[in-house]
């Protein structure tokens, strides 16, 4: 990069300095699928299915699943009429998913690698995040939040599941990150600290994620907020 910075994307790529590169970590992350880690069961958040089911959000639209993974909620909403943009920054990742896709025969899904904030073109219904927001660094949240300003629709829907102060992830002030160079795994968010955040959205639901036992057909960690907005 150039040293003479001039815009706020450079300021912002100036940051991402401080950290490991992402793309990197998450490929190594997924790279093992025998690892016994919750997220890479093949079943949808329950709150996702929950949002449905009781109509806070319509099946059908546009949807991008952001930090996909190998595709659990991108392959349910699909499932449920939605044609789904999901997006993750790990090969590995897609493509796990991708063989879930063909296994599954599942259509309307497309899988695209790379970084969700330059790859999205929207206008979407529905924007899905089940463990993104909280492994962005904070200057990131500028970007997120211009993501949502670009391509949310009006009347849209960010469904959001990240980590729950007290239970999970770093309590960390933000500049402690920078001075460390480390996420510690994530970043912990309490509710009101997501409502200052997304106070430019139209709060619907804010609840802790329900525990759900193994044999349930839904994923469900109590260690981690669900919130759903409207645009």
């Amino acid at each position: 990069m150039d040293r003479n910075m001039r815009t706020v994307e450079d300021v912002l790529r100036l940051l991402d300095g401080f950290f490991e590169p992402a793309a990197g970590r998450w490929d190594r992350f997924y790279a093992d699928r025998d690892r016994p880690v919750p997220f890479f069961v093949d079943k949808p958040d329950e709150s996702l299915v929950s949002y449905l089911d009781r109509g806070l959000v319509a099946p059908g639209g546009r949807a991008l699943d952001l930090g996909c993974g190998p595709g659990r909620n991108a392959l349910y909403l699909a499932s449920r009429g939605f044609e789904v943009d999901a997006v993750d920054l790990s090969p590995q990742a897609v493509a796990w998913g991708e063989e879930r896709a063909r296994a599954a025969g599942a259509a309307g899904v497309r899988f695209r690698c790379g970084d969700a904030f330059a790859l999205a073109t929207g206008p979407y219904d529905l924007i899905h995040d089940s463990g993104c927001f909280h492994h962005l660094p904070p200057h990131r949240r500028i970007s997120y939040l211009d993501l949502l300003d670009r391509v949310l629709a009006p009347g849209g829907h960010l469904a959001l599941t990240c980590f729950a102060a007290g239970a999970m992830g770093s309590e960390l002030p933000d500049a402690d990150f920078y001075r460390e160079g480390l996420l510690h795994g994530g970043l912990a968010y309490t509710p009101e600290s997501l409502r200052r955040i997304f106070a430019g959205l139209t709060e619907v639901e804010l609840r802790r994620m329900r525990d759900e036992p193994a044999g349930s057909p839904h994923f469900g960690e109590p260690f981690l907020w669900t919130a759903l907005f409207r645009r």
